[in-house]
């Protein structure tokens, strides 16, 4: 680790960061501003005391559900913790104020972050060629297939138009599929929870353009055949795509690349604890094979006689995917991750992660029925089912009664090959009293469905403002006003 981050290396210039009214000898706000914006009179603030104030908002940081405070072992979504070290650069001028605008030659700092940030994704990984561009792993996905797309069709083979995928598969897999105008065909898993090598070799032929593959599965299994897998696939013609979002359970002890995956996509958020949900911003970015490398979208950060650059003169590419070139905070803090661990402490994550989830799985399958369950990586799926059929509590229930307990519920009703489905991540970042308080909970729960039933469960959760939401009809007849009489 340098003692120094490359950060520095960015010159702002005048137009990065403009004079403020606190900047010594800084202008009056009517030269900086058109005087159509400033205000007639002052803003009608108010007027609380700062205790109140700070009242307020700590108040409403309390009503968020957040890994902050409480666990959160929400399965496929790898809800973990962000240190506050790899934030540590982003308040930096030389970053914060640099603008999508500027110069190449006052980028530099910034544009060798993004640079190294690809290589060591491609060191992870396994594949040689990385961009950073998509804004979110199912934006990845759906690059990697647009290039995979344009492959084939620079190659003549304009008849594959199929993409194969479990039925484990995220949700956004044949999304994506058919977003990038292909058509879906579901392989079928085996009895205990793989892709079955014989429904694979069935669904191959001269129609297929790839193989998407989540590895390690959403059963938190690995598939034992991978490479056999994406040799079938390969001899068929098609491209193996990865899902990257369970990368963070073999991180550092196995690369896509090497067992045949041809392109995938990273989710920071999951993977190098950059921010996670709200829809704010985020980064999926891939990486391909050398064959697939001149179909990534532009530009490409590339290593000029004067520095880096963004290169534009690509003409196979498929384009640009995103406005500017992504998101350069999300890239900073995986970056910092990355550099602060190294290749050891990359693979303890991956080991801890592991090592959580079969304990806690472990303390589960004592009480709820668990297929597949005699060991996972990261996560492992449980059902309700058995208790359902028992007593008329469902997953659901047991999901809404964690919330009156402190937890967070896990992911409930995927994936779908499981019924009443309980899937449960407890990632690298908590404590073994976390998982113990957090299995003693789900336990006492399951004991009290069989003693008493449904009934208790009826009005679950009870220590939050809303109980149980009409969901459905949350969706399709959003709520998005507010007036004081509560009505909109």
């Amino acid at each position: 680790m340098t003692e120094k981050l490359i950060f520095e290396k960015s010159r702002p210039g005048r137009r990065c960061v403009p004079p403020t009214p606190s900047a010594p000898g800084a202008p009056p706000p009517e030269e900086i501003l058109p005087p159509s914006l400033l205000r007639k009179r002052p803003a009608e603030l108010p007027q609380v005391t700062e205790l109140e104030l700070a009242r307020h908002y700590t108040r409403l940081s309390t009503k968020n559900a957040a890994v902050t405070n409480r666990f959160y072992p929400l399965g496929s979504c790898t809800m973990k913790y962000n240190p506050p070290a790899i934030l540590s650069e982003l308040d930096r001028p030389e970053n914060a104020w640099l603008h999508p605008l500027q110069d190449e030659e006052e980028c530099q700092g910034i544009l060798e972050m993004m640079k190294e940030l690809e290589e060591m994704l491609a060191e992870i990984s396994g594949l040689p060629h990385v961009t950073l561009q998509p804004a979110a792993g199912a934006h990845g996905e759906l690059t990697s297939l647009l290039v995979i797309r344009k492959a084939l069709l620079d190659k003549g083979a304009r008849d594959r138009h199929v993409i194969l995928v479990p039925d484990s598969a995220h949700g956004t897999n044949p999304a994506s599929s058919a977003m990038a105008g292909f058509k879906v065909r579901t392989i079928r898993s085996t009895a205990e929870g793989r892709v079955s090598l014989e429904e694979l070799k069935k669904a191959c032929g001269p129609d297929t353009a790839a193989l998407m593959l989540t590895n390690p599965n959403t059963l938190g299994l690995f598939e034992k055949d991978i490479a056999r897998i994406c040799g079938i696939v390969h001899e068929a013609g098609g491209y193996v795509y990865m899902d990257g979002a369970n990368l963070n359970a073999i991180l550092g002890w196995t690369r896509p690349g090497d067992f045949g995956v041809d392109a995938m996509h990273f989710n920071l958020h999951k993977t190098f604890a950059t921010p996670h949900g709200m829809g704010g911003p985020g980064a999926g970015p891939i990486a391909v094979t050398g064959e697939l490398e001149p179909f990534l979208p532009v530009p490409r950060i590339s290593r000029g006689p004067n520095g880096f650059l963004l290169d534009w003169n690509r003409p196979k590419s498929i384009g640009s995917v995103r406005g500017f070139y992504g998101n350069t905070g999300v890239m900073a803090m995986a970056w910092t991750y990355i550099r602060l661990l190294g290749k050891e402490g990359l693979k303890r994550v991956s080991a801890h992660a592991v090592l959580n989830a079969n304990y806690l799985l472990s303390k589960v399958r004592k009480f709820l029925q668990v297929p597949h369950g005699e060991g996972c990586l990261h996560e492992f799926v449980a059902t309700a089912k058995p208790l359902l059929s028992e007593t008329g509590v469902r997953a659901l229930d047991l999901a809404k009664g964690l919330i009156d307990k402190g937890f967070h519920p896990p992911t409930v009703y995927f994936p779908l090959i499981v019924p009443e489905a309980l899937m449960i991540e407890p990632t690298e970042t908590e404590t073994k009293e976390t998982l113990d308080a957090f299995a003693k909970a789900l336990e006492s729960l399951v004991q009290e469905a069989r003693r008493e039933g449904t009934e208790p469960f009826a009005a679950r959760p009870e220590t939050t403002e809303v109980s149980r939401p009409d969901e459905v009809r949350a969706v399709k007849e959003p709520r998005l006003r507010w007036t004081p009489d509560g009505e909109e």
